[in-house]
């Protein structure tokens, strides 16, 4: 079965409500090309707040269900998609957590991954707002398949990756907020790039799965002025359990179409039988920090 995705990339400046447009104008045009799957970027309903720590802003999170994941399972009634959204969860008065929220095509919530990585970097403060996820690493069963979502600094962690695979997902997914800071030479900027391309094609490999990958893109300054904001690099893509591009976007707002080929996995675990030649009896020392 060949499946028809979707990546939503839309640049985060401007309010709320502009945001919310662009999103269900790129679910819309997802829906007119045929798509079955829709992902969208990591905090897609409004800027990407973690710039700062400013207490305030807590009040933008929602509890799930709430009015945001009831506008995006609504917009997955509509036009019959599979959706995964990205949303500020408020679970409780002082607890919250960056939350993956999935959509079955008739509009019911049937899923959610709690973000369990957290980072902590200049213009990246999300220990501020975020508790780790507690939900573990359990993929999403849907129409379209098993999915395994997990979320931005997720894809930097390979076991991430491999529990999913472990959980029988049948697609790793991404909803992603990253870029670079300005200052930094090009060259850098470009390392950057391609080490979190690479990484991610990495684990597609490592599992035989494939992996969609939807990033914001454009410019956000920092609120504080204290750093000089953060250009994220859009670039949002597909790839197939070898790594081999489908898809890829540029820098600029797009919505991406990715061809994924279902039965591909079970092909090449068979000639790249990883999972089989596992020496799990060796790896207890991954449960321990550091091996001193």
């Amino acid at each position: 079965m060949i499946l028809r995705t979707a990546l939503v990339q839309q640049s985060g400046d401007g309010d709320r409500a502009t945001l919310w447009a662009r999103t269900e104008d790129g679910i819309r045009e997802a829906a007119e090309g045929g798509a079955r799957l829709v992902l969208l970027q990591e905090l897609h309903p409004g800027p990407y707040f973690c710039q700062q720590e400013d207490p305030a802003l807590f009040d933008e999170a929602e509890p799930i269900p709430g009015p945001s994941s009831e506008r995006l399972g609504a917009l997955a009634a509509r036009y019959k998609l599979v959706i995964v959204g990205s949303l500020f969860e408020r679970r409780a008065p002082g607890l919250y957590h960056n939350t993956a929220v999935v959509f079955e095509n008739d509009g019911r919530l049937i899923g959610r991954y709690r973000k369990m990585h957290i980072p902590d970097d200049p213009g990246f403060y999300e220990k501020f707002y975020f508790t780790p996820g507690d939900l573990g690493f359990t993929p999403i069963d849907t129409s379209v398949g098993r999915l395994g979502v997990l979320v931005c600094w997720d894809q930097w962690y390979p076991e991430a990756a491999r529990l999913m695979a472990l959980a029988g997902a049948d697609m790793l997914l991404y909803p992603t907020a990253i870029g670079w800071d300005p200052r930094d030479p090009q060259t850098e900027q470009l390392r950057q790039r391609e080490a979190w391309e690479l990484v991610q094609r990495g684990h597609a490999v490592a599992n035989g799965l494939p992996v969609l990958c939807c990033n914001r893109c454009g410019f956000e300054p920092d609120p504080t002025d204290a750093t000089c904001g953060i250009q994220f690099w859009g670039t949002s893509f597909a790839c197939g359990p070898q790594g081999e591009w489908l898809a890829r976007a540029g820098t600029d707002p797009a919505v991406l179409f990715a061809e994924i080929d279902c039965q591909r996995s079970e092909t090449v675990r068979r000639i790249w039988p990883f999972l089989r030649d596992r020496r799990v009896d060796a790896y207890t020392d991954l449960t321990r920090r550091y091996r001193d």
